[in-house]
Order: C-alpha cells, then sequence, then structure tokens
C-alpha cells in the first residue's frame, strides 16, 4: 500500500477515536494562545496549563504584560522550565506587539517569526489554532508517529512537516496535527509502547 493510501487509512483509525480534537493549551484569544505555546517548549501541556491562569490573572494583553518585571514573569513561569528565556521572550515579544502591531498578534508567519522565542512550530500553531489557517506543526509526538507509521522517513520537523502536508488534504492538516498528538499520548508513547496501538497493531495489514 502506498503512503497516500496508509495515511487514509490512519485519517479513519485517528477520526475514530478522536473526530473533534480539542486544544489542549487553555487560552482565551491569539496573545494568550501563543504565551501558552512558547511555554509549552520542552514542558509538558498539562504543566502549561496550571501555570498560565496565574499569569494571566496578572497580564493577559500585551499592555498589561510589559508592565510586569521581568523577574516577576520568570518567578511564575518558573515550573515551566527554561523561565529566564522564556521570562524575557515573553516581556519582548508583548512590547514588539504593542510598537509595530498596535498590540495585536499578527495573522502571518512571517510576523510570528519575527517575535522573540517564536520559532516555525510555535507560529504554525497560532496560525492554525488562533486563526484558522491551514498549518500542520510538527512536535516530537508526530516526528515519533510520523516515523512509525511509514508516514515520512525526514530526521528533522521540516521534512516531516513537508512529507505530512502531501499525505493529508489541506482542510484536514489542523485536525489531524490534534489528533496525532493525541493519539500518541494515548497509545503511541515513546516509552511503554502499547502492542494494542490501535494504529501500529494493523500496520502490518496496511
Amino acid at each position: 500500500m502506498d503512503k497516500k493510501a496508509r495515511a487514509r487509512r490512519i485519517g479513519k483509525i485517528l477520526n475514530a477515536y478522536f473526530p473533534a480534537p480539542a486544544v489542549p493549551l487553555i487560552h482565551q484569544d491569539p496573545y494568550t494562545l501563543l504565551i501558552a505555546v512558547l511555554l509549552s517548549a520542552q514542558c509538558t501541556d498539562a504543566r502549561v496549563n496550571i501555570v498560565t491562569p496565574s499569569l494571566f490573572a496578572l497580564a493577559h494583553t500585551p499592555e498589561q504584560m510589559v508592565k510586569l518585571p521581568v523577574a516577576k514573569i520568570q518567578e511564575i513561569i518558573r515550573p515551566c522550565g527554561l523561565s529566564p528565556t522564556k521570562a524575557k521572550a515573553i516581556w519582548g515579544l508583548s512590547q514588539i506587539l504593542i510598537e509595530k502591531h498596535n498590540g495585536s498578534v499578527p495573522a502571518s508567519f512571517e510576523g510570528l517569526e519575527e517575535l522573540p522565542g517564536v520559532g516555525h512550530k510555535t507560529a504554525s500553531v497560532v496560525m492554525a489554532q488562533a486563526f484558522g489557517i491551514p498549518a500542520f506543526p510538527v512536535d516530537t509526538h508526530i516526528l515519533r508517529c510520523a516515523k512509525r507509521w511509514g508516514l515520512s522517513k525526514g530526521k528533522t520537523p521540516e521534512r516531516v512537516e513537508k512529507d505530512l502536508k502531501e499525505l493529508f488534504p489541506r482542510k484536514d492538516w489542523i485536525k489531524v496535527h490534534l489528533q496525532i498528538i493525541y493519539f500518541a499520548r494515548k497509545f503511541c508513547q515513546a516509552r511503554q509502547h502499547i502492542e494494542e496501538c490501535p494504529i501500529c497493531s494493523v500496520l502490518g495489514d496496511l
């Protein structure tokens, strides 16, 4: 079976288990989503969701955020790891949003990737989840599953993203990205991978 046929079959399994996946990060708007995604680097979504309510209670807009000392931001987000770097990025990008974008999050890859601490994956998540623009963010879960499922031999997120975009319909990119993440966490983990994984267990038949 070729890769496109394999992707269609995998898509059907993902739809059966996670037909309407929700964004796992708590947020209210593009700005709070941007901050949450930035904090999720090398940190679990669950931990981010514990930390962000305290941060957003003090500052949920760029204007409010720049009024906080970087040290205060760092203190709040410390459980997320890399707090010195992330705190500086949060304060810095908030200042840029005020100065260059009237306090709004830009709805473009170029505008997002110019912000401190915002790489292509973070920009892709914001474009997809905040603005509904088709994108296919690739994290460690998706890298792992794309390889295990024979969808990509790419060794970099960029290559895997390109391969997956070619295999799945553009209209489904946002949904499939979330479906793979949820599926990977429940069934196709990096460690303690279960033999009964609903996709891996039938790969020989695909």
